[in-house]
């Protein structure tokens, strides 16, 4: 049952968590190493791998969803209100702190027209829902072939519907021109150039991610645990691996535009990982230590959120110290005793164990807040 494979799942997740968290708080004063930092275009970093691994981590738990007996009603109405509050924290966690401090130190509103609509929980919240909804009314072959069909039509419309030459473009691609004309320019990223990261048509080919770990875990909990299922996954993680590394001279690895090719790799390797995982822990019972990356699977949202939110959180006491806290501990303290990238990362690691913390609380008195 597939109850009874949780443990991988859970690992899995605090992985993914634990990345995500180092990768986006990396110390100040130094630059990271690169394979820390996300491609910036094209190509593909560990940093890039993260969030389409909580995609994947996220349709893994669909299989413990549908499991529920649940009437259509019922189905759509949790569906859609569960999207819903993703999207809307999703959205206040960038409009948070509210509140802003002028060049005169004086602090003024942040406007609602200037804040950005789209995001990672904004992303999760999108793939969610039309996942969900595939794998809810899809057979599992059916699944298939719709991913293979938002990967094929997501490839067509970068092409096609782009000026001629700009299908990959950062300003010109199909996909910005439907930001910048469904959002506006005043709510996207401000960063980047005004390249929203998470847009509107990348999340076609996100919910692939989502759908992959379906079926991958769909199949882990059906099959036999046994060396040979497990060898079989694997190989198909490898193939999808190599099928995308083959395809990019034709579509590029991208992470930012979420190409078709950077689905299949990433799905390939946590296809890959997952089954590692499942075997060592699930199936050999390995006496591995890994009840810190379960704590932080448990409530994994959750985290994620205490960590995004503290960071502006403890910016507001920049007048009061002429700097913030979280820079002048990075610079003041770990890159004086580690100069360079290593107290950069260190930085971080020190960070997300203080996120590990807050995640090691809730377990301890058993709260586990399902979004």
């Amino acid at each position: 049952m597939a109850s009874e494979r949780s443990k991988s799942i859970d690992v899995f997740r605090g992985l993914t968590i634990f990345l995500m968290i180092v990768v986006n708080t990396m110390g100040a004063g130094a630059q990271p190493y690169p394979v820390l930092v996300h491609a910036d275009w094209f190509g593909f970093t560990a940093a890039d791998f993260v969030f389409p691994s909580f995609l994947f981590a996220m349709g893994c738990s669909l299989v413990f969803v549908l499991r529920r007996p649940m009437g259509n009603r019922e189905f759509l109405i949790k569906t859609f209100k569960r999207a819903a509050l993703l999207f809307l924290l999703g959205f206040l966690m960038y409009w948070f702190p509210f509140v802003h401090l002028t060049p005169d130190l004086h602090w003024a509103p942040n406007p609602l027209g200037d804040t950005r609509i789209m995001g990672v929980l904004q992303r999760i919240a999108l793939c969610y829902l039309l996942a969900t909804l595939m794998v809810r009314y899809l057979s599992p072959r059916q699944v298939v072939a719709a991913g293979i069909a938002l990967l094929g039509g997501y490839w067509a419309l970068l092409v096609f519907g782009a000026p001629p030459g700009e299908a990959f473009s950062k300003a010109h691609n199909i996909g910005s021109l439907i930001d910048r004309l469904v959002l506006g320019q005043s709510h996207l990223w401000p960063y980047d150039d005004g390249f929203e990261p998470e847009g509107l048509l990348g999340t076609l080919p996100a919910t692939v991610n989502v759908a992959a770990g379906y079926l991958t875990f769909r199949y882990l909990s059906r099959a036999a645990l046994a060396p040979r299922n497990l060898l079989l996954l694997s190989l198909t993680g490898v193939v999808l691996a190599v099928v995308a590394l083959g395809l990019d001279p034709l579509i590029p690895l991208s992470k930012k535009l979420w190409t078709s090719s950077f689905v299949l790799l990433t799905v390939g390797l946590d296809v890959i990982l997952l089954a590692v995982l499942a075997g060592g822990l699930d199936l050999l019972k390995l006496p591995v230590p890994v009840q810190f990356f379960e704590i932080l699977g448990k409530n994994p949202l959750v985290i994620y959120l205490f960590s995004e939110l503290l960071i502006p959180a403890q910016a507001l006491f920049k007048p009061l110290l002429g700097t913030e806290p979280y820079q002048w501990v990075g610079i003041h303290l770990f890159q004086h005793l580690l100069p360079g990238p290593l107290g950069s990362l260190l930085c971080a690691v020190a960070y997300t164990m203080l996120c590990w913390l807050f995640g090691y609380v809730l377990y301890e008195r058993r709260i586990f807040i399902r979004l």
